[in-house]
């Protein structure tokens, strides 16, 4: 909507993305946008998990079960993204494939640098690690992908090897796709050869998740996820039993 190039752009102020948000507030009032549409990466609610009986329990452990699909896959892989509003696009697709996803936030704490290489040497068990980055293209972006990777390899050491892959937004989609651009922000001294912007919402959604997906599943071996779905279906229906069994007393 703030797409220059419209015929009626959205004002690229506070008066704008009032407006904005006044008008997605109504449809999602009148039904017309589903709630569940729009997530808030920012606020949250904490509950607590009860069970009615260990029947309960049990059915509630089938339901959380996930195969490793990455098992006998040769490499570890993860996601970074540069905001939340994407993660929220790409989220949904790194949780099938069972892909740990970070939202930078720009430029990543060293405590979100930290746990992710914990994480990564914990699961990587000495298998060299592949991290697919989605940022803009601005002088910052391109910049925070490198901050990153660097971060990693400094707590990583020599422990794991880390292959740090920039998926989005590079300057040759930016060209095949025609990606709206922007000028640069005037006396941003970073990254002078970028003259023109352009953000990673401007990836049009589907074309970027089909893009994240076939590198994830080109890592995995052949038939992986449909044997990870079978393996799933099996211990859910087993734990399923176990949880009659409870209900009738046995």
């Amino acid at each position: 909507m703030t797409d220059p190039r419209l015929p009626e752009p959205v004002d690229k102020t506070d008066n704008g993305y009032n407006q904005v948000q006044h008008r997605v507030a109504e449809l999602r009032r009148s039904g017309k946008l589903p709630y569940s549409w729009i997530t808030d990466a920012t606020r949250r609610g904490y509950h607590v998990a009860t069970f009615d009986g260990e029947a309960d329990f049990l059915r509630s452990v089938a339901r959380q079960y996930r195969a490793d699909v990455w098992r006998d896959a040769e490499v570890y892989c993860e996601v970074w993204c540069e905001s939340r509003s994407i993660a929220g696009v790409i989220q949904d697709d790194c949780q099938r494939l069972a892909v740990s996803l970070y939202p930078a936030g720009g430029f990543t704490s060293m405590t979100l640098a930290y746990q992710s290489a914990e994480y990564i040497r914990a699961y990587a068990a000495g298998r060299p690690a592949v991290i697919y980055y989605i940022g803009d293209y601005d002088p910052a972006g391109v910049l925070i992908d490198q901050d990153i990777h660097q971060k990693l390899i400094e707590h990583l050491e020599e422990d794991v090897f880390i292959d740090f892959r920039r998926l989005a937004i590079t300057l040759d989609q930016i060209q095949r796709y025609d990606l709206p651009t922007k000028p640069r922000k005037a006396g941003d001294k970073r990254a002078s050869y970028i003259d023109r912007t352009v953000e990673a919402e401007a990836m049009p959604a589907h074309i970027l998740r089909k893009m994240l997906v076939d590198h994830i599943e080109s890592l995995l071996p052949p038939d992986a996820v449909q044997a990870a779905l079978i393996e799933e279906e099996s211990a859910r229906d087993y734990l399923g039993v176990l949880a009659s069994l409870r209900e009738q007393g046995g």
